[in-house]
């Protein structure tokens, strides 16, 4: 794997993990926002299967489809298929 691609999955993962800190953060405050701390999470995940199919060799695709990207994780390793989204 060159430096290249390997920074550039660093930083899905550390985009991922400011989003879970974000959406922890959040459920700190009040008046609680769950909207706002889910849409955080959403991000996350979606940023940490992105990571996963780009480490994988995939093409980064421009989708919010949590379910696609589950699927085309699952494509490459069946433990994903696990995951109740």
């Amino acid at each position: 794997m060159s430096k290249e691609l390997k920074e550039y999955i660093e930083r899905w993962f550390i985009k991922a993990d400011h989003d879970l800190i974000t959406a922890r953060t959040i459920l700190e405050y009040e008046p609680l926002v769950l909207a706002v701390v889910c849409f955080h999470c959403q991000q996350a995940v979606k940023k940490y299967f992105k990571a996963f199919l780009i480490f994988h060799g995939e093409e980064n695709t421009k989708t919010h489809d949590l379910i696609d990207l589950q699927n085309k994780c699952s494509g490459i390793d069946n433990d994903f298929a696990a995951i109740d989204l």
